[in-house]
C-alpha cells in the first residue's frame, strides 16, 4: 500500500510502498478515504511520545482519518465491515498511522461512526481539533454570556471553539492576522477580533475575560496573555507553557492541557456536524503524496484551517 512514513525520528517523511496492516484480534481493518493532518503529526516525527510509547519503523505518519472498515477481527462488537467510521488512529505501537491506504486499530481506540451529513473527507479532519476544542470549553467550565480569549483562533482547533462557544452562548474573542481572517472567524461565530499585527493584544483588549484559550504561544506569549482574564478566571495551553505556580499566584486556574480521546467525544461531534451546528474549515485538499510538503508547511503555523489528504475519494 501507498504510505507517508520515516525511517527514523526527525527525518523527512516520504511517500513509501509499504505492506498492508494485518487484522488481529480485537482489531478493525480500515480502508482510509482521506487523512487530517496535525501539527502533532510532525511532533511524533521528532519523536515527542519516544519516551512514552514504543515504535515502530518505517513509521506511518498520521492520527486523525475516516474510512470504511474493511473487516473486523475476533472478539469486535462495536463495528461490523461496511461501516464508516471516523477518529483517531494513534495506538500501540506508534507508527501504524493514518497517512495510508490501510490502517489496522484496536476497537477500544477512539474510533467512531462517521457523520453522515458531511463527507468522508471532511470527517477525517474533525477528531483531534474537534475534541480538543469541545473538551476545552468543556474543562473551563463557560456558560453563555460568558467571555473567551482565544490565541490562534483561525487554525483548525479554534475554528472549533469558536463554533462550540457560538452555539453555547459563550462570547468568542479571537485573535486574527488580516481582514479576511477577521472575516472568516467572526463567520464562524466569533464576537469580536483582534488583529495582533496591528498593535500587541494587550493594548487593544482591556482585558476581563472569563477564560484564555492560547493554542499557538510560548511560555512567554501565554503569561502575557494572562493579565487580561479575570481574577478566579481559567486559561488553558496547548503548548504545555504553562507555570501552575504562576496561575496560582494570579489568582487564576487552568494550566496545560491535553485532549483525550474517546468514542463519546466524537459521538458528541458526530451530532453537532449532523444537526448542522459544526462545519469543518477547509484549508486545503490535497492528495497523500504531497503529505510532506504540507507537513513542512504546517511546521510553520500559520493555518488558515484544516488540511486533509486525500487517499481514496470514491470512498466518499
Amino acid at each position: 500500500m501507498k504510505a507517508v512514513a520515516v525511517n527514523q525520528f526527525k527525518s523527512i517523511p516520504q511517500v513509501m510502498d509499504l505492506p498492508e496492516p494485518a487484522l488481529k484480534d480485537g482489531t478493525i481493518r480500515i480502508r482510509l478515504a482521506a487523512a487530517g493532518l496535525n501539527p502533532f503529526d510532525w511532533k511524533l516525527v521528532d519523536g515527542i511520545l519516544e519516551e512514552q510509547m514504543p515504535h515502530v519503523f518505517p513509521l506511518i505518519l498520521g492520527v486523525d482519518g475516516a474510512g470504511v472498515v474493511e473487516a473486523v477481527g475476533a472478539g469486535v462488537t462495536r463495528f461490523k465491515a461496511g461501516d464508516q467510521v471516523y477518529g483517531q488512529m494513534l495506538h500501540n505501537p506508534v507508527g501504524e498511522g493514518s497517512y495510508a491506504e490501510f490502517v489496522t486499530v484496536p476497537e477500544s481506540a477512539a474510533i467512531a461512526i462517521a457523520p453522515h451529513s458531511i463527507s468522508l473527507a471532511d470527517a477525517a479532519a474533525l477528531p483531534t481539533s474537534g475534541m480538543t476544542a469541545m473538551q476545552l470549553i468543556e474543562r473551563s467550565g463557560l456558560t453563555a454570556g460568558q467571555k473567551v480569549l482565544v490565541i490562534g483562533a483561525t487554525g483548525g482547533v479554534g475554528s472549533f471553539i469558536t463554533q462550540i462557544a457560538k452555539e453555547r452562548g459563550i462570547h468568542v474573542i479571537a485573535t486574527v492576522s488580516d481582514d479576511e481572517a477577521a472575516a472568516r472567524i467572526r463567520q464562524l461565530g466569533a464576537a469580536e477580533t483582534i488583529n495582533y499585527k496591528t498593535a500587541p493584544v494587550e493594548e487593544q483588549f482591556a482585558g476581563g475575560a472569563d477564560a484564555l484559550f492560547d493554542l499557538v504561544g510560548n511560555k512567554s506569549g501565554f503569561e502575557k496573555m494572562l493579565s487580561l482574564v479575570k481574577k478566579g478566571g481559567k486559561a488553558y495551553t496547548t503548548q504545555f507553557v504553562a507555570d501552575k505556580d504562576h496561575l496560582h499566584e494570579l489568582g487564576l486556574k487552568g494550566g496545560n492541557f491535553e485532549t483525550k480521546g474517546s468514542p463519546a467525544s466524537l459521538d458528541a461531534l458526530r451530532d453537532l456536524a449532523d444537526n448542522g451546528k459544526l462545519t469543518v474549515p477547509v484549508d486545503r485538499r490535497i492528495p497523500l503524496d504531497q503529505a510532506p510538503v504540507a507537513i513542512a508547511d504546517s511546521r510553520t503555523g500559520k493555518s488558515k484551517g484544516k488540511t486533509i489528504l486525500l487517499i481514496n475519494e470514491s470512498l466518499g
